[in-house]
């Protein structure tokens, strides 16, 4: 499984970015994305940006991955704190996978 880590541009060089987050530092091709200023946040999957992020969406991945690390852990009591835009309401499926007529 290839999982996506948001990352941010901390020096661009060429079609390619020293990007920082939690993996570390790595050099990120930007080739799909274009270039990218300093401080933009991207997904990067495999060492390739896939899409530019705004720091709120980063910051929901990033719970998100915290998320998964605890539940591997074993650590599923407090989930729901992982998740602070879902609070108060039940998730959704995407309307392409909802039931016709429901």
């Amino acid at each position: 499984m290839c999982i996506g880590i948001p990352m941010r541009v901390a020096q661009t060089t060429g079609a390619c970015a020293w990007c920082e987050g939690r993996s570390g530092r790595r050099l990120i091709d930007l080739t799909l994305v274009g270039r990218q200023p300093q401080g933009t946040w991207i997904l990067a999957f495999l060492d390739s940006a896939r899409e530019v992020l705004s720091e709120e969406r980063a910051g929901q991945i990033n719970s998100a991955l915290d998320a998964l690390i605890a539940a591997s852990a074993g650590d599923i009591a407090g989930l729901d704190g992982f998740f602070p835009d879902l609070a108060g309401r039940e998730p959704m499926l995407p309307e392409h996978l909802r039931k016709k007529g429901a």
